[in-house]
Protein backbone atom coordinates (compact mmCIF):
# COMPACT_ATOMS: atom_id res chain seq x y z
CA UNK A 1 0.00 0.00 0.00
CA UNK A 2 2.67 2.51 1.06
CA UNK A 3 6.37 2.81 0.75
CA UNK A 4 6.92 2.72 4.25
CA UNK A 5 8.48 -0.02 6.16
CA UNK A 6 6.85 -3.19 7.04
CA UNK A 7 6.06 -2.77 9.94
CA UNK A 8 6.31 1.10 10.32
CA UNK A 9 3.43 2.57 12.47
CA UNK A 10 2.71 5.81 13.93
CA UNK A 11 3.82 4.19 17.60
CA UNK A 12 6.83 3.06 16.26
CA UNK A 13 10.00 5.58 15.55
CA UNK A 14 9.88 5.79 12.32
CA UNK A 15 11.23 8.34 9.16
CA UNK A 16 8.18 10.92 9.47
CA UNK A 17 9.14 13.26 6.62
CA UNK A 18 9.81 10.34 4.25
CA UNK A 19 6.17 8.93 5.85
CA UNK A 20 4.58 12.40 5.01
CA UNK A 21 6.39 13.29 1.85
CA UNK A 22 4.84 9.52 0.54
CA UNK A 23 1.25 10.01 1.74
CA UNK A 24 1.18 13.50 -0.22
CA UNK A 25 2.48 12.16 -3.22
CA UNK A 26 0.07 9.09 -2.87
CA UNK A 27 -3.00 11.82 -2.40
CA UNK A 28 -1.58 13.98 -5.12
CA UNK A 29 -2.01 10.91 -7.65
CA UNK A 30 -5.59 10.01 -6.31
CA UNK A 31 -6.76 14.12 -6.06
CA UNK A 32 -5.35 13.96 -10.24
CA UNK A 33 -7.13 10.36 -10.96
CA UNK A 34 -10.08 11.60 -10.39
CA UNK A 35 -10.13 15.22 -11.83
CA UNK A 36 -10.83 16.56 -8.66
CA UNK A 37 -8.21 19.37 -7.32
CA UNK A 38 -6.27 19.48 -4.05
CA UNK A 39 -6.33 23.46 -3.57
CA UNK A 40 -3.62 24.95 -1.83
CA UNK A 41 -6.48 25.33 1.42
CA UNK A 42 -7.05 21.96 0.92
CA UNK A 43 -3.87 20.96 0.97
CA UNK A 44 -2.47 22.65 3.76
CA UNK A 45 -5.23 20.98 5.73
CA UNK A 46 -3.61 17.70 4.57
CA UNK A 47 -0.34 18.69 6.05
CA UNK A 48 -1.69 19.54 8.98
CA UNK A 49 -3.20 16.53 9.96
CA UNK A 50 -0.27 14.60 8.95
CA UNK A 51 2.30 16.57 10.57
CA UNK A 52 1.67 14.52 13.97
CA UNK A 53 -0.25 11.11 13.28
CA UNK A 54 -2.66 12.67 15.66
CA UNK A 55 -6.33 13.57 15.45
CA UNK A 56 -7.18 16.78 15.33
CA UNK A 57 -10.43 19.08 16.02
CA UNK A 58 -12.07 21.59 13.26
CA UNK A 59 -10.96 24.06 14.95
CA UNK A 60 -7.11 22.74 15.38
CA UNK A 61 -7.15 22.76 12.05
CA UNK A 62 -8.63 26.24 11.31
CA UNK A 63 -6.48 28.02 14.08
CA UNK A 64 -3.41 26.38 12.00
CA UNK A 65 -4.52 27.06 8.63
CA UNK A 66 -5.31 30.93 9.96
CA UNK A 67 -1.69 31.33 11.10
CA UNK A 68 -0.93 29.97 7.59
CA UNK A 69 -2.96 32.91 6.14
CA UNK A 70 -6.41 31.11 4.80
CA UNK A 71 -8.52 32.77 6.83
CA UNK A 72 -10.28 32.36 10.56
CA UNK A 73 -13.68 31.22 9.57
CA UNK A 74 -14.85 28.06 9.98
CA UNK A 75 -16.41 27.25 6.61
CA UNK A 76 -12.61 27.53 5.71
CA UNK A 77 -11.73 24.28 7.22
CA UNK A 78 -15.16 22.47 7.58
CA UNK A 79 -14.99 22.46 3.76
CA UNK A 80 -11.04 21.08 3.27
CA UNK A 81 -11.99 18.24 5.72
CA UNK A 82 -15.04 17.34 4.08
CA UNK A 83 -13.50 17.58 0.98
CA UNK A 84 -10.66 15.69 1.99
CA UNK A 85 -12.66 12.43 3.57
CA UNK A 86 -15.00 12.39 0.80
CA UNK A 87 -11.55 11.65 -0.94
CA UNK A 88 -10.53 9.29 1.00
CA UNK A 89 -7.11 11.53 1.88
CA UNK A 90 -8.85 11.86 5.77
CA UNK A 91 -10.76 9.70 8.25
CA UNK A 92 -13.65 10.93 10.73
CA UNK A 93 -12.61 9.58 13.98
CA UNK A 94 -15.89 9.91 15.63
CA UNK A 95 -14.88 9.24 18.94
CA UNK A 96 -12.66 12.41 19.51
CA UNK A 97 -14.87 14.73 17.22
CA UNK A 98 -11.53 14.97 14.94
CA UNK A 99 -9.73 14.22 11.76
CA UNK A 100 -6.57 12.18 10.78
CA UNK A 101 -4.84 11.78 7.16
CA UNK A 102 -5.39 8.67 5.36
CA UNK A 103 -1.91 6.93 5.34
CA UNK A 104 -3.52 5.19 2.18
CA UNK A 105 -4.58 7.54 0.10
CA UNK A 106 -6.21 5.37 -3.20
CA UNK A 107 -6.07 2.47 -1.61
CA UNK A 108 -9.25 0.86 -1.35
CA UNK A 109 -9.76 -0.04 2.43
CA UNK A 110 -11.62 -0.40 5.34
CA UNK A 111 -9.56 0.21 8.07
CA UNK A 112 -10.18 0.39 12.17
CA UNK A 113 -8.31 3.20 14.32
CA UNK A 114 -6.66 2.48 17.02
CA UNK A 115 -6.73 5.57 19.08
CA UNK A 116 -4.42 6.56 22.11
CA UNK A 117 -6.36 7.92 24.80
CA UNK A 118 -3.67 9.33 26.22
CA UNK A 119 -1.60 11.14 23.29
CA UNK A 120 -4.37 10.97 20.80
CA UNK A 121 -1.89 9.53 18.19
CA UNK A 122 -4.08 7.31 15.76
CA UNK A 123 -3.22 4.35 13.83
CA UNK A 124 -5.01 2.06 11.04
CA UNK A 125 -4.95 -1.00 11.23
CA UNK A 126 -6.46 -4.00 8.86
CA UNK A 127 -10.16 -4.37 9.95
CA UNK A 128 -11.16 -7.14 7.32
CA UNK A 129 -11.66 -10.12 9.79
CA UNK A 130 -13.87 -7.55 12.15
CA UNK A 131 -16.05 -6.35 9.48
CA UNK A 132 -16.25 -9.69 8.19
CA UNK A 133 -17.83 -10.98 11.50
CA UNK A 134 -20.06 -7.63 12.13
CA UNK A 135 -21.50 -8.63 8.22
CA UNK A 136 -21.71 -11.97 9.22
CA UNK A 137 -23.83 -10.98 12.20
CA UNK A 138 -25.64 -8.62 10.90
CA UNK A 139 -27.48 -11.03 8.05
CA UNK A 140 -28.02 -13.37 10.53
CA UNK A 141 -30.52 -11.21 11.70
CA UNK A 142 -31.70 -9.93 8.51
CA UNK A 143 -29.68 -6.52 8.67
CA UNK A 144 -27.44 -5.31 5.50
CA UNK A 145 -24.47 -3.24 7.07
CA UNK A 146 -24.28 -0.37 4.93
CA UNK A 147 -21.28 1.49 6.74
CA UNK A 148 -19.70 1.26 10.04
CA UNK A 149 -16.24 2.62 11.76
CA UNK A 150 -14.16 0.52 13.88
CA UNK A 151 -12.70 2.73 16.52
CA UNK A 152 -10.39 1.38 19.03
CA UNK A 153 -9.86 3.17 22.39
CA UNK A 154 -6.02 2.18 24.27
CA UNK A 155 -2.64 3.45 24.92
CA UNK A 156 0.17 3.57 22.69
CA UNK A 157 3.27 1.77 24.05
CA UNK A 158 4.98 5.89 24.91
CA UNK A 159 1.93 6.42 26.47
CA UNK A 160 1.37 3.48 28.12
CA UNK A 161 5.47 3.56 29.52
CA UNK A 162 4.97 6.94 30.98
CA UNK A 163 4.92 7.42 34.74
Amino acid sequence: MRDDPPGATPFQPHDHSRCTSTTLAHAERAVAETGARLTPVRRRTLEILLEAHRALGAYEVLDRLAQDGFGNKPPVAYRALDFLVDQGLAHRISRLNAFTACMHPGVAHAPAFLICRGCNRVAEAPADPVRTALETAATALGFTVERSTVEALGLCPACHEAP
